[in-house]
């Protein structure tokens, strides 16, 4: 169907406003600092206000910029109650698929208990670092529990699973040291990669060559060496071949090391990660890392590997070292929902059974979902990231929650929405987004 003038017109004038919204949050960007005014003389705003960093303009300049466009923001949705694969949403019931929730174990009759009586034996928090006065029983479960799902020696939890990437990464590297990355792992590694002022190389998403080649050029510069990759790509979907890059890392001395946030609980027959679904030995892989926010139903970090590894984090890792200890109801929550993981691999089963299946409807009514594997994460890539908001805005008018990534999060041409699966998704529940998201993107 031909467009009328008048929405042609609207259209053109939107693109524009987002092109100088663009311009204008690259010249911010580059914007060249202000050099300190003489003693005695009074400082440039940007280095005395809040209201004048940066940051601060950037995020006023979004803001400003969708209200200019008739946009609302997709962010900060208040959700009542727990969110799985439905949630309530601005008192509306909503099919959701903006949470991790994989397993549907955070809200799970049991986990809630678990937290509770811990909550009862332990308190809210155990008020220490653990090194001093925080250590409890329920914590050394948890991570017995994490060192067996995994088979290595042992494992380590950390309040945050951001914050587990940061102090793995600046503790264990320094100044002589390497890091080679895939180009789509999270911030927290790079985060822990610049904290800790080791060189730092990506090289191309799930390119084994381009690593090797980067291995070939580096390794002999440089004390340690760590390649890091992530077990499934939050952003995309998709998962590294693991064989080859435990061959790459041995036949080059390297470390390796591979953050399961997402793929631990999703990828294997039993849902014990990427190893599992490779068979691969897994002290062939020397940092396991993971969260305990996603398929765990709870919150904070953990690594995993040989006692070496984890003694030394344990006893000298900042991260670690300066922080409470994980809060008991926390842990108990996790310790129970890793319980269910290992009893009950029907939920894994349902799992790949419905993020195969949304990917193929998905796909049907001919949407670009990148390199999805549709095991429980498939982007709708839209190209415009006016577009993703919008069409995130549309959905949530039809009770179907997803949240829209946009620049500078992914490039501006690959901005999308990003679906997240759960094993309480029904095909019901897919049929009808798909249908709603098809009418959507018709229009």
């Amino acid at each position: 169907m031909s467009q009328s003038p008048r929405s042609l017109a609207d259209q053109v004038k939107a693109r524009l406003i987002q092109k100088g919204l663009e311009k204008r949050l690259q010249q911010i960007a580059d914007a060249p600092a202000n050099l300190p005014a003489a003693p005695g003389r009074k400082l440039p705003d940007a280095f005395t206000r809040f209201d004048r960093q940066p940051g601060y303009q950037q995020v006023k300049l979004m803001q400003e910029g969708g209200q200019r466009l008739g946009v609302e923001s997709p962010f900060f949705h208040v959700h009542a109650g727990t969110a799985s694969a439905h949630s309530e949403i601005q008192m509306r019931r909503v099919i959701n698929y903006g949470s991790y929730n994989y397993l549907d174990l955070s809200g799970d009759a049991r986990v809630n208990a678990a937290a509770q009586a811990a909550i009862d034996q332990y308190g809210t928090s155990v008020s220490a670092s653990r090194i001093v006065a925080g250590e409890r029983p329920i914590h050394r479960q948890l991570e017995r529990s994490i060192a067996d799902s995994y088979g290595v020696d042992d494992a380590l939890v950390l309040v945050s699973g951001h914050a587990t990437n940061v102090s793995v990464i600046s503790h264990l590297l320094g100044p002589k040291d390497m890091v080679l990355h895939d180009e789509y792992v999270h911030n927290s590694i790079l985060m822990g990669i610049q904290l800790s002022g080791a060189q730092r190389l990506g090289f191309r998403h799930n390119d084994l060559g381009a690593l090797e080649q980067l291995l070939r050029d580096h390794r002999h510069r440089v004390e340690r060496l760590l390649i890091v990759v992530e077990g499934l790509y939050s952003m995309d979907g998709d998962f590294p071949d693991l064989p080859p890059l435990v061959a790459l890392k041995k036949r080059y001395e390297a470390w390796l090391m591979v953050d399961e946030a997402h793929s631990f609980g999703v990828m294997g027959a039993q849902g014990l990660g990427i190893r599992e679904h490779f068979g691969v030995d897994p002290h062939d892989v020397d940092i396991w890392m993971g969260t305990l926010s996603k398929t765990l139903a709870a919150c904070g970090g953990y690594v995993a590997g040989e006692q070496a590894l984890i003694e030394n984090l344990r006893y000298l890792a900042p991260g670690f070292l300066y922080s409470v200890g994980m809060s008991p109801p926390l842990a108990a929550a996790a310790l129970k929902a890793l319980d269910i993981l290992r009893a009950e691999p029907e939920r894994v089963t349902a799992l790949h059974e419905r993020g195969a299946y949304f990917l193929e409807r998905v796909r049907n009514i001919g949407l670009d979902t990148g390199y999805s594997a549709g095991l429980a994460i498939t982007p709708v890539i839209l190209g415009s990231s006016l577009e993703a908001v919008r069409l995130s805005a549309e959905l949530l008018k039809q009770d179907v929650h997803v949240q829209p990534i946009l620049y500078p999060a992914v490039p501006e041409k690959q901005a999308r929405l990003r679906f997240f699966l759960s094993s309480a998704h029904t095909t019901e529940d897919i049929d009808r987004t798909v249908a709603v998201l098809a009418a959507v993107t018709r229009r």
